[in-house]
């Protein structure tokens, strides 16, 4: 059986932290910043925890067992 290759796109996108969860950073922090108020691009800074819905798709991904 051939190995399962990893989605390069989300290997870019998402990081796994030591206790197995699935780190993302946040979107709308890439462009058009000159029209968003500086607390809002401060905000957008965090990273956050991916949900438990799309938990599934992202390990499928990641080529990570469940």
């Amino acid at each position: 059986m051939p190995k399962v290759k990893t989605n390069s796109s989300a290997k870019k996108r998402f990081a796994l932290t030591g206790t197995g969860k699935i780190k993302r950073k946040s979107a709308y922090k890439s462009h058009i910043l000159t029209k968003k108020t500086t607390k809002q691009k401060r905000n957008l800074t965090h990273t956050a925890l991916v949900s438990d819905g799309d938990t599934g798709n992202v390990k499928r991904m990641l080529a990570i067992g469940k």
